[in-house]
C-alpha cells in the first residue's frame, strides 16, 4: 500500500514514499528533497552464503546521467562503471549501517541507491544515506537502525545544515556526518584548517538534525515495518571455542605479542597448525575436517579476545608500545632523480612512496558526474599492491579501498594547494604503498606533503595524518582505551579507525570507520586531542627536519612557465582557424601553450629562449596597432607605388613611395628591398582597417639599394 511521510530538514521538506515501486524487493523507498529524488531498494538472500566468515553486504550508489539532463559520453552512450565519486558515496552509505547488522548474520544483503533527479542545492548523497536506513528499517532484513545523515557547512562563523551550492562555495567545511539517536556512526570531512573545537561543534550541530531524522524513520518503521526474518546463526560453536581456549589461550596471549608483523603472522600460522593437529589426534581426521570452519572461527575469536584483553585490561599493545606512543618514524625526499618531486615516509612497518608530477593547466582531470564540479587540478592516486602485505597477487586496478584512501589524502591536501593564479600547474601525486601494517592512508598524506615540497610546490602549510583506535566496553560507552597510531592488528580487532589529516593550524580531512554502534562526543573530543598532538610531533620532529619548506626552484625536468595576459578578444587570433596559428607557434618554438578564457596565457618549456620566442610571436599577434605609434616592420613586397610591410602578428601596412624619405624617390627599389627591417610610424588606419605608414621624420638615413 502506497504511503508517504514528510518532515522539515534544514528548512526544506524531506519526503519518504513507499509501497508503489519495486514491489519484489524486500523494501523500496523514494526519497524526495526539493527536486532531488533518490530511489533505494534493499534485498537479502533467503539462505546464507556458505564458506565465508564475514557479513556479505554490498552497497551501490548509481549515478544516472538523465538525473541532470545529460546523455552519457562514450561510444555506447550509456553509464559505464561507477565513477570515483559514486564509489566514495557507496562507502559512505556502507560505513554507518554495517555495524548495525547482527554479527552472526551471513545472508547476502544488497543496497542499491539510484539517483533519479538532482537539484544542485539538495544533496543526493544525503538522500541516499537516509533512504538506505529507511528501507532497511521497514524491511524484514535484521537491522539495528535507524541511522541518518546530514551535511554541515561553516560560513561566516555559522554552521549550516545541508548547505546550498552557493553556501558550499563560501564554506570552510564540507562535513558529512551520520549517526543514530544516541551516537555518531560515521564522519567524513574536508576543511580549510578548521580548529578541533569547531569541528566538534559542527559534528554536534549535525547530530541534532540526525536525531530528528532517526525519530522520523522510527515512526515510519513502527507504522509499516515488516517483522524481521529468522536466519541461520553463524555464531562460533561454543563447545569448540571453549576447548581451544582452555588448551591454547596462554600460548595465544604470548604469541600475539610479537612486535614484528611477519613473526606474529608466523606464530598464528603455527598455532593454527597445532590446533588442527590437536583435534585430529583427539577426534580423528574426519571429525576435524567437519569442524574446520568452527576451529578457524574460534581461533579468530580467541586472537581478538587476547588482543582486546591485553589492551583494555593491561594497557599493553601487541608491539610493546604505550597507548599514546607513535611507531618509529623516518622520511626521505628526492629519491628519484628524473621525477619532479619524490619522498618516502615510514611509520613502523608501514611505508609509502609518493611521487609528484607537474603538468599544464589543461591537463587537469575532467569530471563527468552529477554535481557542478567539472574538473580538478590537484589529483591524488593511491596504489596498494599485493607485495605490500607479502601476498603473491597481481594488480587488477584500483578497488574501492584504493579509491577511498586516495580521495582521503587528496581531501587532506587540497586546502593547502596554491591557487592556479599563484601556481599555474596541474598537480598529480601518486602514493605507492610499499609495506602495510596499518594507517597507509595517513602515511600517504605525510609522504605526499613531502613530495610536493620536494617538487617546489608552494603549499600554504605542511599536512600530516595520523589515526587513533579504540577498545571499548560494550556495556559502558565511557569505559574505553584509546590508541594513538594503530597498526593493522589493532585496527582489525579494535572498534574504530579515526583518521585525521591536518596542519599546525587545524584539520583538513577526517574519515572515521566504526565497528561498534557509534561514538560518544567524549571519544571524538579525545580523538581530536590525540591526533592534534601526534600531527604536531610528526611535522616538527620528522617531516620538517627533512625538508623545512618547499624548494625555491622546480626540478630541472619540470616544465617552466612564462605567463602573460592578452585581450580576450584576441584569443581567436592566437588560436587561428582550427588551431592552425597556435599549432604553428608550437611547431616553431617547441613549447606547450595554455590559453584561459580570461586572456591568461601560460607557456610551458624547459628553455627560457623558447619561451621568449613564443611570447614575442603571441605579443605580435595580439598587439594593437595605433595611429601615431612607432613599430619595427619588415618589407614583404615592393610595388611601383610603395612597399607593403609586415608589422608582426599578421598586421600589414603600406609605406607609400612619397612617405619613404624626405628626398624625392624615383623608384622604390632604389632605396628598399624585400627583407629590409626598420622603424615606421602609423599615419592612419581607415574604416576597412588598412594601415598607412611613414618613414619620414624618424631620423633614419636612407641607403640606396644598388642593383
Amino acid at each position: 500500500m502506497f504511503k508517504t511521510y514528510s518532515m522539515e530538514l534544514a528548512g526544506r521538506t524531506l519526503t519518504v514514499e513507499t509501497g508503489k515501486l519495486a514491489e519484489l524487493a524486500n523494501a523500496n523507498v523514494l526519497v524526495r528533497y526539493g527536486e532531488t529524488v533518490v530511489m533505494v531498494n534493499v534485498t537479502a538472500s533467503k539462505e546464507p552464503k556458505e564458506g565465508i566468515d564475514f557479513f556479505p553486504l554490498s552497497v551501490d550508489y548509481e549515478e544516472k546521467m538523465y538525473s541532470v539532463g545529460k546523455i552519457p559520453g562514450g561510444f555506447t552512450r550509456r553509464e559505464g562503471k561507477a565513477a570515483d565519486k559514486a564509489i566514495l558515496v557507496s562507502r559512505a552509505i556502507d560505513r554507518p549501517i554495517r555495524p548495525l547488522f547482527p554479527k552472526d548474520f551471513r545472508n547476502d544483503v544488497v543496497v542499491v541507491a539510484t539517483v533519479l533527479s538532482v537539484e544542485p542545492d539538495n544533496s543526493p548523497e544525503v538522500c541516499a544515506m537516509i533512504g538506505a536506513s529507511a528501507a532497511l528499517s521497514i524491511s524484514d532484513i535484521p537491522f539495528g537502525g535507524p541511522t541518518a545523515s546530514v551535511k554541515v557547512g561553516y560560513v561566516d562563523g555559522k554552521f549550516i545544515i545541508n548547505p546550498t551550492l552557493e553556501e558550499k562555495a563560501k564554506s570552510e567545511l564540507d562535513l558529512l556526518v551520520a549517526g543514530t539517536v544516541d551516537k555518531i556512526a560515521m564522519i567524513e570531512a574536508g576543511a580549510k584548517e578548521l580548529p578541533d573545537d569547531k569541528m566538534l561543534e559542527a559534528i554536534k550541530a549535525g547530530h541534532e538534525e540526525i536525531k530528528k531524522v532517526c525519530e522520523f524513520i522510527a515512526k515510519i518503521r513502527d507504522e509499516i515495518g515488516k517483522p524481521k526474518m529468522e536466519y541461520k546463526s553463524f555464531e562460533v560453536d561454543h563447545d569448540i571455542y571453549e576447548e581451544i581456549e582452555a588448551s591454547f589461550a596462554e600460548r595465544m596471549y604470548v604469541d600475539v605479542q610479537a612486535q614484528d608483523k611477519e613473526v606474529r603472522d608466523a606464530n598464528m600460522d603455527k598455532l593454527a597448525e597445532d590446533v588442527k593437529t590437536y583435534f585430529v589426534e583427539k577426534y580423528g581426521e574426519e571429525r576435524a575436517e567437519e569442524i574446520k570452519q568452527d576451529i578457524a572461527d574460534s581461533l579468530y575469536k580467541l586472537e581478538k579476545k587476547s588482543v582486546r584483553k591485553m589492551i583494555f585490561e593491561e594497557h599493553k599493545r601487541p608491539d610493546g608500545r604505550a597507548i599514546d606512543e607513535i611507531r618509529p618514524l623516518s622520511c626521505e625526499v628526492g629519491l628519484l632523480p628524473r621525477v619532479h618531486g619524490s619522498a618516502v615516509f615510514t611509520r613502523g612497518q608501514t611505508q609509502v612512496m609518493s611521487i609528484a608530477t607537474l603538468g599544464m593547466v589543461t591537463e587537469e582531470q575532467k569530471l563527468d558526474g552529477l554535481d557542478e564540479e567539472t574538473s580538478k587540478r590537484y589529483i591524488h592516486h593511491y596504489n596498494f599492491p599485493g607485495y605490500s602485505v607479502g601476498e603473491a597477487k597481481t594488480s587488477r586496478g584500483p578497488g574501492r579501498r584504493e579509491i577511498g584512501h586516495g580521495a582521503l589524502a587528496e581531501k587532506a591536501l587540497v586546502p593547502v594547494i596554491p591557487s592556479e593564479e599563484e601556481f599555474p600547474y596541474t598537480i598529480r601525486v601518486v602514493s605507492e604503498v610499499l609495506s602495510s601494517n596499518g594507517s597507509t592512508s595517513q602515511a600517504s598524506i605525510c609522504g605526499s606533503t613531502l613530495a610536493l615540497m620536494d617538487a617546489g610546490v608552494p603549499i600554504k602549510n605542511p599536512v600530516a595524518g595520523i589515526s587513533t583506535g579504540l577498545v571499548s566496553n560494550p556495556e559502558d560507552p565511557d569505559d574505553y582505551v584509546m590508541l594513538t597510531d594503530i597498526q593493522g592488528l589493532e585496527d582489525f580487532f579494535g572498534d574504530m579507525d579515526f583518521k585525521v589529516g591536518g596542519t599546525k593550524n587545524g584539520i583538513t580531512a577526517i574519515q572515521v570507520d566504526i565497528k561498534v554502534d557509534g561514538l560518544t562526543y567524549k571519544i571524538i573530543e579525545e580523538a581530536f586531542a590525540r591526533t592534534k598532538k601526534a600531527r604536531q610531533y610528526i611535522l616538527d620532529e620528522i617531516m620538517l627536519k627533512e625538508i623545512a619548506e618547499p624548494r625555491k626552484e622546480l626540478s630541472k625536468y619540470a616544465p617552466k612557465i612564462t605567463s602573460m595576459t592578452i585581450n580576450p578578444d584576441k584569443i581567436k587570433d592566437v588560436i587561428g582557424k582550427g588551431g592552425e596559428t597556435i599549432n604553428k607557434i608550437i611547431d616553431q618554438t617547441g613549447v606547450k601553450i595554455d590559453i584561459e578564457e580570461d586572456g591568461r596565457v601560460f607557456i610551458y618549456t624547459e628553455s627560457s629562449e623558447k619561451a621568449a620566442k613564443a611570447q614575442k610571436i603571441i605579443e605580435d599577434i595580439t598587439r594593437e596597432i595605433e595611429v601615431g605609434e612607432i613599430y619595427e616592420a619588415t618589407v614583404t613586397k615592393i610595388m611601383a607605388f610603395g612597399a607593403f610591410m609586415d608589422l608582426g602578428g599578421g598586421k600589414e601596412g603600406l609605406l607609400h613611395i612619397s612617405k619613404i624619405s624626405e628626398k624625392r624617390v624615383e623608384k622604390v627599389e632604389d632605396v628598399l628591398k624585400e627583407g629590409d627591417t626598420f622603424l615606421v610610424k602609423v599615419l592612419d588606419i581607415d574604416k576597412q582597417g588598412k594601415i598607412s605608414l611613414t618613414k619620414k621624420g624618424l631620423g633614419i638615413e636612407e641607403e640606396t639599394t644598388e642593383e
